[in-house]
């Protein structure tokens, strides 16, 4: 597809989704599209002995196999994850990143775990300094802003704590199909050619790309819809896990190939960095929002600013004031500008920085930045620094039938990542470095050694010690807000794990961010259609700056993935985002 043909077809795609999403659709309850209440694309998938959601068909129908064969949930999840590396591409991989929480039935504990690289250990900030050149901020593509990947170092670890069924029939799927070759959804299509005109116009030597559109064109030819896709080398890649482990990986000819990778394009990654890399279990922080109690993973990733908000949000009576009434949409506003101003500053890898987790959690500081909110006003400067409007990440979950629940999200950061692609491996290398800070006396500050501030975090919900759902919603900076408008619409207003996900969604941006920068206007609000006209009119009296009804592009109010689990039955109900082309699929 042309970028001219990619174009016609986004608007095309734009104005369906303005024209049918105005239109009223009348719900059982007498709720609507048009309002944002109560509608849902489908009905919960519901199953009794497991489910898994994820953002392509393949891969949820691939997890469900593997439980089937006795795999545990994790076995599934990192099938599922494996497939999403080869039909998302863009999105994920061996060469990103990887965040899970993992409720265990066997325990009963909820486990955590960071599979998140750092920086080359070499290489001081002032000798970045120097090389990122006078403006002074990281790349976005290239060898510097190159990370240790850490999500096969996630695989291996998740595998062997909770994994039923050898790595050799887990990979098989995945392999199966990278040699075979996949179909490409119209969704991937589209997120694959838009991705690539990143690179074109990065203004980097377009050289340094050449193994990318090697791997990832299909006879020079970006793929299409419906197009058949091969990754042998993935395949290869995916064999390599199966016979030499997690030590081959990163002692072996991939770490090597790796390193070789970014110091032959000016980078400082050392296969000793990659040798090094190891990731860890972390305990799951919470807060409990009216009687349920919400999971997230500690920074260095930013799941905290979810809880932070609904902390906030506990003081108002959501319920009461409904979605149809401007000062509902203001609240969770106004709420995601102040806790995303300590996220700007506050959050980074805690072995570098120890962020005040208990005050930001506490329902004291909440109290205190309540007062804060003006119903009158939207607030222009609670700091600014225009976020990144990509971030290109794959969520998934998976349960089993003896209560496993898995919350999984894995990145290459922006859609591949850095752009570069080691020789014979098939997958691109993220580009989780370019989130770094370069003011000297930030939290977030490049540093040698470091972990970058993460965007991917997965969730859990959970009420009286029971896991109530699993679930996540991927899309770089709007995660937090996404994953606080998920659980107002269940807990505040009674929506069920589908309804939830498909009614309209707000995200703000253009305020502060940890790679730095400040605000003096109050960032911008895109609101999808479904809002009504008259709510719309009431933000913008407030002084909110809205982009109402039309995306910029795919994905731009994030892609969300659940499963609930009834406490009583323990039937599970599955949920898939009707903005992207997964499914959720039980037996």
């Amino acid at each position: 597809m042309t970028r001219k043909s990619f174009k016609a077809w986004l608007i095309a795609t734009i104005f369906l989704h303005v024209f049918f999403s105005a239109q009223p659709v009348l719900a059982e309850d007498g709720g609507s599209r048009y309002t944002g209440e109560r509608f849902a694309s489908r009905s919960p998938v519901l199953a009794r002995n497991g489910m898994a959601a994820t953002s392509h068909p393949l891969a949820s129908a691939i997890a469900i196999d593997i439980l089937k064969q006795g795999g545990s949930a994790i076995d599934a999840a990192i099938a599922a994850n494996a497939m999403l590396a080869l039909v998302e591409p863009y999105a994920c991989g061996m060469g990103g990143d990887l965040f899970a929480v993992v409720w265990d039935p066997a325990s009963k504990k909820l486990y955590g775990y960071n599979g998140s690289g750092r920086t080359p250990a070499d290489f001081s900030y002032d000798e970045m300094r120097a090389a990122v050149g006078a403006d002074g901020k990281l790349p976005l593509f290239g060898p510097l802003a190159i990370t240790v990947p850490g999500a096969v170092d996630g695989w291996f670890a998740l595998h062997k704590r909770f994994g039923r069924l050898p790595l050799s029939k887990v990979l098989q799927p995945a392999i199966r199909y990278a040699r075979e070759g996949v179909a490409i959804t119209e969704v991937d299509a589209a997120l694959w050619n838009e991705a690539f005109s990143e690179f074109t116009n990065s203004g980097l030597p377009q050289g340094m790309f050449d193994e990318l559109k090697k791997t990832y064109t299909i006879n020079g030819e970006l793929p299409r819809s419906g197009d058949i896709f091969r990754n042998p080398q993935l395949a290869k890649s995916y064999q390599g896990l199966i016979t030499g482990g997690r030590k081959g990986f990163y002692e072996g000819a991939a770490g090597k190939a790796i390193a070789a990778t970014v110091t032959r394009h000016g980078g400082h990654l050392t296969a000793e960095d990659v040798a090094q890399h190891r990731g860890e279990w972390v305990t799951p922080v919470s807060v409990n929002y009216r009687g349920y109690d919400v999971f997230e993973l500690p920074p260095n990733g930013q799941g905290i600013a979810a809880l932070q908000m609904l902390n906030m949000l506990e003081g108002f009576p959501l319920a009461q004031l409904g979605r149809n009434n401007a000062d509902f949409w203001h609240l969770l506003i106004e709420t995601k500008k102040l806790a995303y101003e300590d996220r700007a500053s506050l959050y980074a890898d805690p072995a570098f920085y120890d962020a005040p987790l208990a005050r930001l959690l506490s329902k004291e500081y909440a109290s205190e930045r309540r007062k804060l909110i003006n119903m009158d006003k939207a607030a222009e400067q609670i700091v600014s620094g225009a976020p990144p409007q990509h971030g290109d990440t794959t969520y998934l979950t998976v349960a089993d039938k003896n209560g496993m629940m898995v919350s999984l999200i894995q990145s290459n950061y922006w859609e591949f990542g850095s752009g570069l692609v080691a020789e014979g491996l098939g997958f691109a290398l993220q580009n989780r470095g370019s989130a770094f800070s370069m003011q000297s006396d930030h939290a977030n500050v490049y540093a040698p050694g470091k972990r970058p501030f993460h965007t991917i975090i997965p969730a859990m919900l959970m009420q009286n010690g029971t896991p109530l759902m699993s679930f996540g919603v991927m899309g770089g900076f709007l995660q937090p807000q996404g994953h606080v408008q998920i659980l107002v619409n269940i807990i505040d207003l009674g929506m069920n794990v589908q309804e939830a996900g498909d009614a309209a969604r707000f995200v703000h941006s253009a305020d502060s961010q940890p790679t730095g920068g400040k605000m003096t206007d109050g960032g911008e609000v895109l609101l999808e259609a479904g809002v009504a006209a008259d709510v719309v009119a009431g933000l913008r009296r407030k002084g909110h700056h809205i982009n109402y009804g039309v995306r910029p592009y795919i994905g731009s109010v994030g892609g969300y993935q659940a499963i609930w689990r009834d406490p009583k039955t323990g039937v599970y109900q599955g949920a898939s985002e009707m903005r992207f082309d997964g499914a959720a699929l039980g037996y």
